[in-house]
């Protein structure tokens, strides 16, 4: 009876995985289904990824920690596209360089995606096949949820690559919007304490969550939504561009070296405003909250309202707080906008529209692990150098995202749907 209650139970986890896999790996393909064959190979700058490098990385994760080490008699598609399709993994072995990315014209996209379907025929014949161990699904859920990532990220490089091209082509077409109002900006209190901080429960995690910690804080008010296109632009209407006093000395030097007048995206028409959407060139829409700015923008702009970032504990504490589920409007990438939203019946917005900048830097929380192997190369050696964002955005999966989700960027980028929310002292 034991053995088949046991049987009955790993079937039905490799079915659940086997289900998501599918779901998941089919997702990456319906992203890139718009896309011109030309779309796939475009490497504009160093951070954003040719489409066709995506869907060969992608796939060579599941090559490379699952089928490889854990599939008998399985035998590689090519032995060379380990070294094409390795983005970072130094215990792994070679690598091409990221900025070479784009320089891959072989092979061509229609090998890639045959070397995806092949690697999809075996995990789903494992995953019928075999009953993995603890450690194994482990793995195969952390590459379903580093697939996830990457479709996020194949949009921001998508919107890049057309939004760079001269005609400004879209990606795809509108969807219609649901009518909402920003409202005015209001505070939510938060009374000072000890709170706990980091990932809790049965659920998937990164490593970068771990471990859950007390942290003491001071009374504080956060804001009730994201900053808007309208009120941004009252900032650089009052010369905040132009006006040293609000920027952190790094700052200062990245706009006096990329002289930028607006957010990433924006086009100032004939005196009127627009923004480069994936739907192609579009009106401003002033309601919206603001994106594509970076963390010297986002801290700028609160410096010159008097008010501050959160930092990601405060972030965190008052998500908890006020919306500790994801509304049911809440804008993730299976609305199909890819573009923040105008919120909808007071929603604070916690969840999707734009990643939040917070005040915090990427580090390591007490008690952080990092696994051995290959694997432990995942979060633990970017802790540097960057600062974390909270919330997710419209191109986040909606299942993807947690409350303790540290999302990690490098301070002067800003071609990720990236926004605003203030803080203040009480």
């Amino acid at each position: 009876m034991t053995t088949t209650v046991t049987s009955t139970i790993s079937k039905a986890v490799n079915k659940d995985l086997l289900a998501r896999f599918s779901r998941i790996r089919s997702r990456t393909e319906e992203l890139c289904a718009p896309l011109q064959i030309e779309d796939y190979v475009v490497q504009p700058v160093v951070d954003v990824s040719p489409p066709k490098w995506h869907i060969g990385h992608t796939t060579w994760f599941f090559e490379e920690f699952v089928l490889d080490s854990h599939m008998q008699g399985y035998e590689r598609f090519d032995s060379q596209y380990a070294f094409l399709f390795n983005s970072y993994y130094e215990t792994v072995g070679r690598r091409v360089v990221r900025t070479d990315r784009g320089n891959m014209t072989r092979p061509s996209v229609e090998e890639v995606y045959q070397y995806r379907a092949y690697v999809n025929q075996h995990m789903k014949r494992f995953l019928l096949d075999k009953e993995p161990s603890d450690e194994l699904i482990q793995i195969i859920e952390l590459g379903l949820q580093h697939e996830e990532q990457h479709q996020e990220l194949l949009l921001y490089d998508i919107k890049y690559i057309l939004g760079g091209n001269p005609l400004l082509p879209a990606y795809t077409s509108p969807v219609a919007e649901a009518e909402g109002s920003s409202g005015k900006m209001e505070f939510l209190p938060i009374e000072e304490g000890v709170y706990e901080i980091g990932h809790t429960g049965k659920g998937f995690c990164f490593d970068n969550e771990l471990g859950r910690h007390k942290v003491y804080l001071q009374p504080y008010a956060i804001s009730d939504r994201l900053v808007t296109n309208r009120e941004y632009l009252e900032f650089i209407e009052d010369g905040g561009y132009h006006n040293f006093r609000h920027w952190l000395q790094e700052g200062w030097e990245w706009v006096k070296q990329e002289s930028p007048q607006a957010p990433f995206y924006w086009h100032l028409i004939d005196g009127t405003w627009h923004t480069f959407t994936l739907h192609g060139l579009q009106p401003l829409n002033m309601d919206a909250p603001v994106s594509h700015i970076n963390f010297y923008e986002a801290d700028a702009y609160a410096k010159w309202l008097g008010l501050r970032l959160p930092t990601e504990q405060e972030w965190e504490v008052a998500c908890r707080t006020y919306a500790p589920r994801p509304p049911q409007d809440a804008n993730f990438q299976e609305t199909n906008r890819f573009e923040p939203a105008v919120r909808q019946n007071n929603n604070h917005q916690f969840w999707g529209d734009a990643w939040e900048w917070t005040a915090s830097a990427y580090r390591p929380y007490p008690y952080f692990d990092e696994p051995e192997g290959a694997l432990g190369e995942y979060n633990g050696k970017f802790m540097i150098n960057q600062m974390v964002l909270r919330g997710g955005s419209c191109a986040t999966p909606k299942d993807h995202i947690r409350i303790s989700y540290r999302n990690f960027f490098h301070p002067h980028l800003r071609w990720m749907f990236s926004g605003i929310r203030l803080a203040k002292f009480l």
